[in-house]
């Protein structure tokens, strides 16, 4: 590491050893040491500082600093869920969900949202956060500050908006595994906590959602992090404790009577998940939920799905006619074209559509998959 002007083998423990020395653990310590190196070797080949030891120390302190407040936030919420109260009304619980709601506020963009709401109710590092969403510490701390100072001059004395943090909570469930953070466990714990701090079943049924989604989270990729359809994945690998409580869940906020369109996602989810294998799948009824989701939440995404279940039940051509109506620049819809021209029998075109919907892929792997589709079926295999 002599490329930086400066031998960092020398200087970390010489800076290890000022953490120790000023109270740290070591394991703690070496971690923080190693994260200001990886500082190091991003910013000094463009402006080395003067003293190379003393901004390790202080970065290492700053990375130190942060790991603390982390863990200790982890700590009070481990010991908040075992002093938790009998199911029932409390003040805690109120807590949580004004937190979160104002976290979710309608004044802030949803990516300011999400951020805010990991930082201040996940307790996760502005690092951890900004890793996961692909972008500079700076970056991610600048838009925390921005939310923070949006959020703080509007009223919000009570508890509410319910539906903004549903959203919330679904974006972050849905950006998944992109660091050392795993997003999708963090909105299933937060999710969890926004249940037991209320009554509404769309928050069950969003819960129900993701765990009925997540039981699924081994078999999606191959080892080589390919993506792996819902109907070519081994189902063995599905998580079933995972989706027994998904059902569990589910059925509980349906038996209230009381549908939204979390609970009609996830009562669709629970139907892919409980069939042994994909041939097996209740296609009928998945489309009498997508009906009443298309009753309850009417978007070109929703109707665009609706269309392989239209597929499934009524043929192809009855699913593409569903396509044609929706928007030529709708995500995934020329994917979902290409499988029904495939199941038609129309090889040409299918494959033409899989190239264009990897062209469109908003990333590596989608576009990897739909690439191999395409030369698939130019390759007659």
């Amino acid at each position: 590491m002599t490329d930086l002007g400066v031998d960092l083998r020398v200087l970390t423990p010489q800076v290890l050893g000022a953490l120790v020395r000023r109270g740290a653990d070591f394991a703690a310590a070496e971690d923080a040491v190693q994260e200001a190196l990886i500082e190091a070797l991003r910013h000094w080949p463009e402006t080395r500082p003067d003293n190379p030891r003393a901004w390790l120390i202080r970065v290492a302190g700053r990375k130190l600093v942060d790991a603390q407040r982390s863990a200790y936030a982890r700590e009070r919420r481990e010991l908040r869920v075992q002093l938790e109260p009998e199911p029932g009304p409390s003040e805690q619980d109120d807590d949580t969900l004004l937190l979160l709601s104002r976290c979710c506020h309608p004044a802030l963009t949803p990516a300011s949202a999400i951020a805010l709401t990991l930082r201040a109710v996940g307790g996760l590092t502005t690092a951890q956060i900004a890793e996961a969403f692909l972008v500079p510490e700076a970056t991610m701390a600048q838009r925390i500050t921005r939310a923070k100072r949006t959020v703080s001059g509007e009223r919000f004395d009570r508890a509410g908006e319910v539906g903004a943090v549903l959203r919330v909570l679904y974006l972050v469930f849905n950006e998944g595994f992109t660091g050392t953070v795993d997003l999708a466990d963090e909105a299933i714990r937060l999710t969890r906590q926004l249940s037991a701090a209320t009554d509404d079943p769309e928050v069950d049924g969003l819960l129900a959602l993701m765990l009925l989604h997540h039981a699924r989270r081994r078999a999606r990729r191959t080892p080589s992090g390919a993506l792996v359809p819902l109907a070519e994945q081994d189902r063995a690998l599905w998580d079933t404790a995972l989706i027994a409580e998904g059902v569990r869940v589910l059925q509980a906020a349906l038996a209230r009577d009381a549908l939204g369109e979390y609970q009609a996602q996830a009562a669709i989810a629970a139907l892919h998940d409980d069939a042994a294998s994909a041939a097996e799948t209740d296609w009928p009824q998945i489309l009498e939920w997508y009906d009443e989701l298309l009753r309850l939440a009417p978007s070109p995404v929703v109707a665009l799905n609706r269309a392989v279940a239209v597929g499934e039940v009524d043929g192809p051509l009855a699913g593409l006619r569903q396509v044609e109506g929706l928007p030529e620049d709708l995500p995934r819809r020329d994917a979902v074209a290409a499988w029904l021209h495939e199941r038609a029998g129309d090889r040409e075109e299918a494959a033409r559509r899989y190239a264009r919907a990897a062209e469109r892929a908003t990333n590596t792997a989608e576009r990897d998959h739909l690439t191999r589709q395409a030369s698939r079926l130019h390759t007659g295999g």
